[in-house]
């Protein structure tokens, strides 16, 4: 298991966009995808499951994935965290 906890940077934390990124991403990758927020977990490969988080902006967001390419999913995932998902 691979994981690494990403800080919420862009100003309107993880809503439908962002959301919608990072499960373009995850199903690229044949691992096990999670994000884990205060305990709750979801699954990174359904947008409602990563909307239910409502990871707000300062919020940190641990990105989680087993299988056989897990460092490149939590690495792509927590790629888009850094760009602030392309918004600002």
């Amino acid at each position: 298991m691979t994981e690494k906890t990403a800080k919420v940077i862009n100003s309107l934390g993880i809503h439908a966009r962002p959301s919608s990124l990072i499960v373009q991403t995850a199903i690229k990758f044949k691992s096990s995808v999670q994000l884990v927020k205060d305990g709750a977990s979801a699954d990174a490969k359904s947008i409602m499951s990563v909307m239910m988080l409502a990871a707000a902006q300062d919020s940190n967001v641990v990105i989680r994935a087993e299988g056989e390419d897990e460092v490149e999913a939590v690495d792509a995932i927590f790629k888009l965290f850094e760009l602030k998902f392309n918004e600002e």
